[in-house]
């Protein structure tokens, strides 16, 4: 049986961490400012098999297919931790783990064993086998840690393989996402 939550929150989950357009795959830009207030006025809707809520420890956690959908962009894991405020307010942190994978809604594609974000700091944390793509252009690590507030990237090599990245040239005039009309699914 499917359970469906809905956390109508001003937050920046993971989801929204890589939201906003970027030349370099792998940088996400600033979250200031007043277009970074609206997207954390977009509710967040988590589907998955299983919700569970452990009211003292401001947690919920969400397993089985879990779908996470904010602002147009999708993040899909296994499992999903979501951590509260003590009032239950704001997440403050959150855990995804088991094949996570981003889509954002400017089309870029992450993937990663585990994505941790954090809000206070926010910061994102792409763990094990990282990965950071649009079209062509691709970024690969062992960890790639993303600062929204200062719009700084830093990918990490682990012991069997260094950070790869390819970058290929923009046609002048030419934008990512041309030729795909708002709202039309990514080819990502």
């Amino acid at each position: 049986m499917r359970c469906r939550a809905t956390l109508a929150l001003a937050i920046v989950l993971g989801l929204v961490a890589l939201a906003t357009p970027a030349d370099v795959p792998a940088q996400a830009p600033s979250a200031g400012g007043a277009k970074a207030k609206d997207e954390r006025s977009q509710p967040l809707t988590v589907d998955a098999d299983r919700m569970e809520r452990l009211g003292k420890e401001s947690l919920v956690i969400f397993t089985g297919n879990v779908v996470a959908r904010q602002n147009n962009s999708v993040q899909y894991a296994d499992r999903m931790e979501v951590y509260l405020d003590e009032k239950g307010d704001r997440v403050l942190r959150t855990v995804s783990t088991g094949g996570v994978r981003v889509i954002t809604r400017d089309c870029r594609t992450a993937t990663a064993k585990r994505a941790e974000y954090f809000d206070l700091e926010q910061r994102v944390v792409l763990l094990g086998n990282a990965r950071v793509w649009q079209d062509d252009n691709v970024v690969s690590g062992d960890t790639i840690t993303i600062d929204l507030s200062q719009d700084r990237s830093v990918v990490q090599g682990g012991t069997q393989e260094r950070v790869k990245a390819v970058f290929y040239p923009r046609e002048e005039g030419k934008k990512h996402d041309q030729g795909r009309k708002p709202g039309e699914p990514c080819a990502n």
